[in-house]
Order: structure tokens, then C-alpha cells, then sequence
């Protein structure tokens, strides 16, 4: 990592000033947002090379068009590859490159490539985003040992981050729109690219668009989430109901299943954590999606720093209206000719699991998007300290809403060479919707039988 950087205030918890871990900052601190840091923390300078623009308030809303079905248009559509790095240039670029995606190129030598383009830093958020995260700056706290969140409104409660798990308490609370109703489809194909598709529906709901919401009394849910499976058929009809709690410690996850073959409604305490993920035939836990969900307890959380790092960004491509699934889905990873990577600066996270805690991962890396606080690649490790599984999430901005979204997510496994991809919507008739009002009513364990009818 010759080209980490350690930010004075990541310095400061590594020298031992651990009193400091679960504080707000000072207002002198929060100054800085909007000047020297972006609205939401990030450095608002491009990097000494020129390689790494400068932070000029994202995309422009009218930057391209969304069409009939939902479809936003490319607005880098004319850009070609600044370079295309493979197994055998790969020596030149491995200082830009994470331990994940050097092994996928180990695993892969043939097929296995990155599309590097120009860097544009394009996420933003709307000005409320802006003004909760300065607010939050100074008075936002962790509690229950870091595993819970006082004082907390909107989204991103540490935009000036001191620790590992401030940055990950970002990425839990990043702005997703506030709401969300999404059509789209995973697979987990075998060695040779095939694959059945399972479809999914889902709608999230962050606490404040729940109508009658009390921000005197938030209560502990930070959001309300459904998934109905509409495809294929032995799976149709089932649910899964999920209140997420900001303190997950002091009340856990509750979550539900509703199978729609026994109709019958269930508690599910298993998702969480390490256990399955559904449909996903074993290659995906429960705190896999979104790249990392869920509670933080069990792991302790190391800041390293910040590095330069070709991520997936700006991938509009892979989300085009005129693929197919098969386009996407190829043998060992998705199709590298429909992906994008950029040259951005993120924040590197190290999770080691607790002593005498349970986890299929015992470490885990995250590198994290300075501009949005999103988790775009993730390497997890076993208990013997092997790389087992590496996760990319291809981010592409809603430019049209600043609401900054990960679209695809795919989880390599190394050692048995499959993988899970998610969140495709390419070949979906619905489109997403962002924004809406919801009532708590709609996520009731009763509510789910009439979800989940076939």
C-alpha cells in the first residue's frame, strides 16, 4: 500500500486518543464541509497527479434523460477506456489494485479484466442530506459501545469520520432516496455461465418517510424493508419482512419469513449475520447484501486510511435497457465488457472478528467510496486467513434525483470459482420508485400473507 494515506484525525484513534472514538467533532471541525470537504466529508481537492478530478458538485440533474421504462441515459456514453489492465499488464497497476481484485485476476488470467476510464466524481445528495450531515457532525454519537447511534437524522452521522466504525456506520446510513420499490433479478450461475434467474420486489423505506414519524421520538428503527420473490415458481410468494434497528445490540434485527407454500407466517432471527441469504444456494450470507448490512458487533473496526483505488463507478453501462441477463451472467464473473472502473479515492476498513464471537468471515476489508459512503469492493477471509470471497458493487449516481445508488452487487468465491449477482433490473418492465410515503401498517407480520399470495 505504497500509496495510502493516513488522515490526521485516523491518526489520532491509531495513537491511542480512544476517548475521542465516540464523540462528535467540534464545530471549528464541521467548518470544513463545503469548504476543504465536500458537503459530505470527502476530500473536495483532486489528488496531485490530476487523476482524480477535483469535487464539483456532482452531476447536474439534467446531465441525461430518463426514459418511458425508467432507464437513465448514459452521460459518458462517448468515453473509451483510458487503459484495459489484464494478468499480463498487471504489474504496473497493482498499487491502484485491492488484494480482491488482484486474486480474481489470479483466478481468472484469461477473462478476467478492467475497463479504466476517466475519473468523474459524480455523487451528490440533495441539500437536506447536506444539512442533516453537518448537524450530525457535531452532535451524533456512537453508543452501546459503537453499536448503536444517539442524536442521528436523514443520513450519514460521521461525514468527518475518526475510527473504522464511524465509516461503516456511514455506509449503513448512506441517502438511498429515503424510500425505494425495485424490480430486479438475481442469479448464482454454475462453472460453465448458467443460471435460473430469481426475481425479486422489494420495498425500503428509511424511518422518516414512514407516515407519522415522531423525529421528538425516532424510536430505534432506521428502516423498514420487504422482498417478495415473484420467480421461479417453487420459490414465488415468499417474503421476507425486515425492521432494522439503529441499536442492534440492545434489540436485534426482527425480521419475518412468510412461506408461501405453508402460508404461514415465521419469525426468522437467522437473518442476520452469517446465516443464509435466501435463494442465494450458499454463496451469500445475510450480511452480505448491500456489500455489508446489519449489526457491527462482532467484529473490532481498524481505520487504515485512505488509498487510491480503481472501483466500479459510473456504471451505466451495465445497467442499460438493451442487455439480457445472458449478456451479464458469463462463466466465473460478469461480462467485463459491460463494466466500468474509475480511479477514486476510499477509505479502507479492516474488520477482525471478536474473540470468542461466530462468523463464517474472520476479517474483512471494506473500501469505501469517499463521495457517497458506499462499500464499492469488500475482500472476506476465513478463519485460517485465506481470501475467500471478493465483492464488487457497481455504483451508478440517479443523477436526475442525487440520490447516489448501487445498482449490481456480484460475490466471487475463489475456492469453488461460482458466484452471486443481484440487483440487475436490465431486462425489468417496472421502474424504480423512489420517494414515496409509506405507513408502518405495510410492514406488519400480518401484512405479509397478502404480500406473498401467488
Amino acid at each position: 500500500m505504497k500509496k495510502t494515506v493516513i488522515l490526521s484525525y485516523s491518526l489520532a484513534l491509531n495513537l491511542g486518543l480512544a476517548g475521542a472514538a465516540f464523540a462528535a467533532v467540534s464545530a471549528e471541525q464541521a467548518s470544513q464541509l463545503g469548504a476543504a470537504l465536500t458537503p459530505l466529508g470527502a476530500e473536495m481537492a483532486g489528488n496531485a497527479a490530476g487523476t482524480i478530478p477535483a469535487w464539483t458538485g456532482g452531476l447536474a440533474k439534467d446531465a441525461g434523460s430518463r426514459d418511458a421504462a425508467g432507464f437513465l441515459s448514459n452521460p459518458f456514453a462517448g468515453e473509451q477506456p483510458l487503459f484495459i489492465i489484464t494478468a499480463q499488464n498487471l504489474a504496473q497497476y497493482q498499487d491502484n489494485l485491492t488484494p480482491g481484485q488482484l486474486a480474481l485476476f489470479k483466478r481468472y488470467p484469461g477473462t478476467y479484466q478492467l475497463s479504466v476510464y476517466p475519473s468523474h466524481r459524480s455523487a451528490n445528495a440533495p441539500d437536506f442530506v447536506y444539512q442533516a450531515a453537518r448537524a450530525n457532525a457535531t452532535q451524533t454519537t456512537m453508543v452501546e459501545g459503537g453499536n448503536g447511534l444517539a442524536e442521528f437524522s436523514t443520513a450519514i452521522p460521521f461525514p468527518i469520520p475518526q475510527n473504522g466504525l464511524e465509516v461503516v456506520w456511514n455506509h449503513l446510513t448512506r441517502y438511498r432516496g429515503g424510500s425505494v420499490k425495485r424490480s430486479h433479478v438475481q442469479a448464482v450461475p454454475l462453472a460453465n455461465g448458467s443460471f435460473v434467474p430469481v426475481r425479486f420486489k422489494d420495498q425500503f423505506t428509511f424511518r422518516d418517510r414512514i407516515a407519522g414519524f415522531d423525529p421528538a421520538n425516532p424510536g430505534n428503527v432506521l428502516f423498514y424493508y420487504k422482498q417478495l420473490v415473484t420467480a421461479p415458481s417453487r420459490l414465488s410468494g415468499d417474503v421476507l419482512l425486515v425492521h432494522e434497528t439503529l441499536n442492534q445490540v440492545k434489540e436485534p434485527r426482527l425480521a419475518w419469513l412468510y412461506n408461501a407454500g405453508q402460508r404461514r407466517v415465521r419469525r426468522a432471527p437467522q437473518v442476520s449475520y452469517d446465516g443464509p441469504y435466501p435463494a442465494s444456494e450458499g454463496q451469500r450470507v445475510a450480511d452480505n447484501q448491500d456489500m455489508f448490512n446489519g449489526a457491527p458487533d462482532r467484529y473490532d473496526w481498524k481505520l487504515v486510511g485512505k488509498r487510491e483505488i480503481y472501483i466500479p463507478y459510473n456504471s451505466y453501462r451495465l445497467d442499460g435497457a438493451d442487455l439480457k441477463y445472458a449478456d451479464i451472467v458469463k462463466p466465473g464473473h460478469i461480462n467485463p465488457e459491460l463494466t466500468r472502473y474509475e480511479l477514486h479515492r476510499v477509505w479502507q476498513v479492516e474488520a477482525t472478528l471478536k474473540p470468542g464471537e461466530r462468523h463464517i468471515y474472520a476479517k474483512r476489508v471494506f473500501f469505501v467510496d469517499e463521495d457517497s459512503w458506499q462499500i464499492a469492493l469488500a475482500d472476506h477471509y476465513d478463519a485460517r486467513g485465506t481470501l475467500w470471497r471478493v465483492a464488487e458493487g457497481h455504483l451508478s449516481p440517479m443523477y436526475d434525483l442525487q440520490i447516489p445508488w448501487l445498482g449490481t452487487e456480484a460475490l466471487y468465491d475463489l475456492i469453488n470459482g461460482r458466484y452471486i449477482v443481484s440487483g440487475m433490473h436490465n431486462e425489468e418492465k417496472e421502474p424504480l420508485q423512489f420517494g414515496f410515503s409509506s405507513s408502518a401498517a405495510e410492514y406488519t407480520a400480518a401484512a405479509l400473507r397478502s404480500s406473498g399470495i401467488r
